[in-house]
């Protein structure tokens, strides 16, 4: 999928609802292909990024786990390290 989607559970600090929008945005966008749907199109793809939105929320507070949570700031700086890595090589 895309390489910009990141993990939105177990991580601190938590992820808030403007995340989550984002996220399901993105998703919906993806698998519909358009970046801003046309006129006729706009209320079904805003219901859609609502619907996964509170999906993916409903989600995120109903799992469970064990492990402590990832702190983001250390997970960005891991990703821009591999992303150098993966960028200089070209």
């Amino acid at each position: 999928m895309c390489r910009s989607i990141h993990t939105l559970y177990n991580v601190e600090p938590a992820v808030g609802e403007e995340e989550v929008r984002a996220a399901a945005l993105q998703f919906v966008r993806k698998i519909s292909g358009y970046r801003k749907p046309s006129q006729a199109n706009e209320a079904a793809f805003e219901r859609a990024v609502e619907e996964v939105a509170q999906a993916t929320g409903r989600l995120i507070a109903e799992l469970v786990t064990n492990a402590p949570p990832k702190d983001r700031e250390v997970e960005a700086a891991r990703k821009r390290e591999r992303a150098a890595k993966r960028f200089a090589a070209a």
